[in-house]
């Protein structure tokens, strides 16, 4: 039976944004597993599966539900033992743990700063109010003033990830020889920038940038069938 997988959108139902939407696509993907996504608009979410998350991704594997990206690539691991591993072990998943704090807390916040009002741009009429809504309660602000701080941010944003381009002189991906979930943490937070909005995050030469494009080359590329923002 294939999975389904309730994926964020906005008015395109083929440019799915949520950076914690593509850490389940990615972890299907690692799996092996095929997936059949549902888009879902912001406004939508509540009524997926009846109620039983504020947040999208969701999934349905047969009779169960999973909420969480989180708590889903816990259970695909769990649920297919025989196929890759998200996390090695015990010790990977509390180091994907400390990968998605430090993300949340360190990546989240800038790329929201930089695509607050791309993503508004993405939604249809009614979840366009609402996103602005939300979120102008949420920062205190107009989307647009938010957004003209990003300019004077970069560079503490770029010296932020200062541990990520220092470990990748030892390795090609967070996990090691080969991409884990914390890969895949890191991963969703960047390719919501770059979906969402043209703003240059990174030079080319970072090793940060180098290693997201061996990301969205992961898996057949599943990360490049959407476009980048132009």
């Amino acid at each position: 039976m294939t999975i389904l997988l309730y994926d964020l959108v906005g008015h395109d139902a083929a440019r799915p944004f949520s950076p914690h939407c593509w850490k389940t696509k990615m972890a299907l993907a690692h799996k092996g597993l095929s997936a059949t996504k549902v888009p879902t608009r912001f406004l939508e979410v509540p009524e997926v599966e009846g109620g039983v998350s504020k947040t999208v991704p969701v999934i349905r594997d047969g009779e169960r539900v999973v909420t969480d990206s989180f708590a889903i690539a816990l259970y695909l691991d769990e649920a297919y033992p025989e196929r890759p591993t998200l996390f090695g072990g015990e010790g990977g998943k509390a180091t994907a743990r400390f990968i998605e704090r430090w993300s949340q807390f360190t990546i989240h916040p800038y790329v929201a700063t930089v695509a607050l009002t791309d993503l508004h741009d993405m939604q249809d009429g009614t979840n366009a109010a609402y996103f602005r809504e939300s979120r102008e309660q949420s920062y205190g602000k107009r989307l647009e003033d938010v957004v003209a701080g990003r300019d004077a941010g970069l560079a503490s944003f770029r010296a932020s990830l200062k541990p990520l381009r220092s470990m990748l002189t030892y390795q090609p991906f967070i996990g090691g020889e080969t991409p884990l979930f914390a890969d895949y943490i890191v991963f969703g937070a960047l390719q919501w920038a770059r979906i969402a909005s043209p703003y240059r995050l990174l030079e080319d030469s970072d090793s940060v940038a180098q290693w997201f494009e061996r990301c969205l080359d992961l898996h057949g590329g599943i990360g490049r069938q959407v476009a980048a923002a132009a």
